[in-house]
């Protein structure tokens, strides 16, 4: 599985804004999978890479994700939506297993 990071709060003080959170957004994308989905149906490129979010709130570190079953839910094709909460259901069992 591929992962880039974005700093959230580096970029923002790089464009001049005084953000001081710490606010991380993890792109993952298993290529394997990828593939898989725009073979079946191209459109599914719009919700690609999902990403998990971490931040800070109040001193506590959180994590979460848009859920990609919502979002493939846009396409109305219920391979898809299939595709989409195996995926999702996999990358919550990694979420979970990080706290």
């Amino acid at each position: 599985m591929k992962r880039n990071k974005r700093d959230i709060k580096e970029k923002l003080q790089e464009k001049g804004f005084d953000f001081q959170k710490e606010f991380k957004v993890l792109e993952v994308c298993n290529p394997q999978e990828a593939y898989r989905v725009l073979n079946e149906n191209e459109m599914a490129g719009y919700f690609l890479p999902c990403k998990i979010v971490v931040y800070e709130d109040s001193g506590r570190t959180k994590i979460g994700m848009p859920k990609p079953s919502a979002l493939i839910s846009l396409l109305n094709d219920e391979k898809m939506k299939q595709f989409a909460q195996d995926i999702e259901n996999r990358l919550i069992s990694c979420i979970d297993k990080s706290i």
